[in-house]
């Protein structure tokens, strides 16, 4: 049986909030491998910027693709306003997300019953990681509704939905928008081809066939958007798996995703998941096998995120709804520890901490209605890719942030541009504007940076115009507020 109706609109209504409810950025991929290329694929007075990963042919056009198409329906009907072009991609993911929650609902369903659907069901609703991410524009966010999508048709025993080619399908797709998509479900593609009886044709009927349609088609569309022919996927797993070029941007021992990545995504869910795992069948074993791979391949790379490890959460979630339908007497309790547990990360992440990059981009906005448009410089002096770029102003603006590139030559004494202007930022900005008539109209930097830089502000002319909050726990180069400073000479024009 299907999923009932009502189940989908809560779905629906639930992740739509959601969308609304999580107002803060989380990391600069978000914005820079999706939304920006989009807003750059479309060309509109051909401005926009691409990061290294582009110039590098690291990413793929697939993703961004989606929401090229957005911005070009929007184009089309003339509603390319900036909001519209915030808000509708969030809401696109959002209502995947309503829909791939109810697919893990008809997935339980059929395996056991609509009573530990729901508690699955329930589980996934109130995990306050899947709040924070499912409505945000990453491959991440897009590899785990894939997951949960191609799940629904994997062929487990007791499944009378199991489907070959659409699960594949499903899959394939998953790894052309993030490669490492393949992990969690190599013990997966191993299972099902350990227990099929027709092995050939498994991999003649469907393997090769949806393999050759989706690389096909991915590399295509990436024939059309670079100019050449380039498989990116090689490329990325080159790049962050053989060159190991990702601890540029940090790196971490080898047990984190078991003693932090996992329970911080897992959150109040982590009891309730080991209780699961003692009691589930032992056909769910694959699941769990599937859960453990991911964390432990994840673990030999030494740059590690939260993000990484999202495709298991609904893993997770299966095994955290058999552990509430089996809690005889405390059923009620723990449900109600779980649904007020989880409420306060899920608000305090999605509307206050790390909101100020977001919330500054509106002070920016306000800057292309202004008459002085064309002798506006905007220079963002933070952690580089700190904020979201054209996709958030959508106007020519001239606008310049710090770059970070990692050392792609070679070269064993390669600093970036925002290393080198930390290292001694007061000498670096009047080396870099040794002369008035460079200076930007508007600089935005975190209150870290005001003391240090006060001299050249004060000697430049310029004036604090607003202060925006960021986040209670400022760490390092980011601060607790945003401040964004006018060149006072700039009102004279």
């Amino acid at each position: 049986a299907a999923a009932p109706a009502p189940l989908l609109a809560l779905a629906l209504a639930l992740r739509t909030l959601n969308c609304f409810l999580v107002q803060t950025s989380f990391v600069p991929d978000e914005y820079w491998q999706s939304l920006e290329v989009a807003h750059r694929m479309l060309n509109i007075n051909n401005y926009g910027y691409l990061t290294w990963e582009w110039t590098s042919s690291l990413r793929g056009y697939s993703y961004p693709l989606i929401f090229a198409s957005m911005y070009k329906a929007l184009q089309l009907l003339a509603k390319d306003n900036v909001q519209l072009l915030i808000w509708v991609p969030r809401l696109a993911q959002a209502v995947l997300a309503a829909f791939a929650d109810v697919k893990l609902y008809s997935l339980v369903q059929h395996l056991e019953n609509s009573e530990t659907a729901k508690f699955v069901f329930f589980c996934q609703l109130c995990s306050w990681f899947t709040w924070y991410s499912c409505t945000r524009t990453l491959t991440n966010t897009m590899e785990t509704i894939l997951t949960i999508f191609a799940l629904s048709y994997y062929p487990i025993k007791g499944s009378k939905m199991g489907n070959s080619c659409k699960y594949l399908a499903l899959v394939a797709l998953a790894i052309i928008i993030r490669p490492t998509a393949v992990i969690p479900w190599m013990p997966l593609l191993f299972s099902h081809f350990l227990q099929e009886q027709r092995k050939a044709d498994l991999i003649l009927h469907n393997c090769i066939p949806v393999g050759l349609v989706t690389v096909g088609t991915s590399l295509i569309i990436d024939r059309v958007f670079f100019g050449e022919w380039v498989l990116v996927q090689l490329n990325f797993l080159k790049f962050n798996v053989l060159q190991n070029l990702g601890t540029f941007y940090g790196s971490h021992p080898w047990h984190w995703y078991f003693t932090q990545g996992l329970p911080v995504i897992l959150g109040p869910h982590l009891p309730f998941f080991i209780h699961g795992c003692a009691l589930a069948p032992r056909r769910y074993r694959i699941f769990l096998v599937a859960v453990i791979w991911t964390v432990l391949v994840y673990s030999t790379l030494s740059h590690k995120e939260f993000r990484f490890i999202y495709p298991v959460l609904p893993f997770c979630m299966i095994f955290c709804g058999y552990s509430l339908k089996h809690l005889k007497a405390w059923k009620k309790t723990a449900a109600s520890f779980l649904l007020l547990s989880s409420l306060v990360p899920a608000l305090y992440m999605g509307l206050v901490h790390q909101r100020g990059t977001l919330d500054v981009m509106s002070h920016i906005q306000q800057l292309c209605n202004n008459s002085q448009q064309s002798q506006t410089f905007v220079f963002i002096l933070m952690p580089c890719h700190s904020t979201p770029f054209y996709s958030h102003v959508h106007c020519p603006l001239k606008m310049r942030f710090l770059q970070c590139p990692p050392n792609l030559t070679g070269n064993e004494s390669y600093v970036d541009e925002a290393d080198v202007f930390y290292s001694n930022p007061l000498g670096w900005l009047n080396k870099e504007f040794y002369n008035d008539t460079l200076l930007p109209s508007h600089l935005i930097l975190f209150n870290v940076l005001e003391q240090e830089i006060s001299s050249f502000l004060a000697l430049r002319g310029y004036e604090k115009t607003a202060t925006v909050f960021h986040t209670h726990v400022p760490e390092g180069r980011v601060g607790s507020h945003i401040a964004i400073y006018r060149r006072k000479t700039e009102m004279n024009y």
